[in-house]
């Protein structure tokens, strides 16, 4: 393991907006099956345990998809709808490109850890985030359970070449800073994201991010 610190970001929500482009996608499944919409604020709380769970999330739930076969076709059905607009209206946070900037000048490992889909997640960072060097880009995989479980949070810290107690987890919603805790990482919530601060508090916030470039000062870097 090298010596030095590292930062793993969650995805939607910390440093992309991709609320608006979720919620199309999901409505659109429940418009096709005659079933009501919701306003694109609900989705904030239907997003970040991963996709199987929105799609079941956003149904009635007298109505929620079984796990197993109904499940996954619904599943399938959503992903065709995100494949469709997940370019739409996603843009990066404000603050987002200047606080990259400044970790890179840094030489500060960086890399990527969602519940999003692993396909879907690589799409995003290469369509939005590719300026900057990745160090790892992990979502959503087959055999590795999703966050708050730490397994992908260790398996980055690793591949970062580091010890979870030197990697600060950045993320909007309680998944994120329990999957900090669970790993043993700095947990740290961010104020511009899906879900509150109260939130991120109780789940074990160490510190909130009122904008990005509040991480440099927390983690030592001077901002030139």
């Amino acid at each position: 393991m090298t010596s030095g610190r590292g930062i793993l970001f969650d995805l939607d929500g910390t440093l992309l907006d991709t609320l608006q482009d979720l919620a199309d996608s999901g409505n659109a499944v429940l418009e096709a099956r005659g079933f009501p919409t919701h306003p694109v604020d609900a989705y904030r709380t239907f997003v970040g345990n991963g996709m199987m769970n929105l799609v079941r999330d956003i149904f009635p739930e007298e109505h929620r998809p079984a796990m197993g076969e109904e499940a996954e076709t619904i599943l399938a059905e959503y992903r065709e709808n995100y494949g469709e607009r997940w370019q739409n209206t996603t843009v990066t946070f404000s603050g987002i490109p200047a606080l990259l900037d400044e970790l890179t000048k840094a030489e500060v490992p960086i890399g990527v850890l969602s519940n999003k889909a692993h396909d879907f997640t690589g799409k995003c960072v290469e369509a939005f985030l590719s300026d900057w060097k990745w160090d790892v880009v992990l979502g959503a995989r087959e055999g590795v359970p999703v966050k708050p479980d730490p397994a992908g949070a260790i398996e980055a810290a690793g591949i970062l070449g580091l010890r979870p107690a030197d990697c600060y987890f950045i993320g909007d919603s309680d998944v994120d800073m329990m999957t900090a805790v669970n790993a043993g990482m700095h947990a740290i919530g961010v104020a511009w994201g899906f879900r509150s601060v109260e939130e991120l508090r109780d789940a074990g916030a160490e510190y909130i991010l009122e904008e990005p470039r509040d991480l440099c000062s927390l983690i030592g870097m001077e901002i030139k």
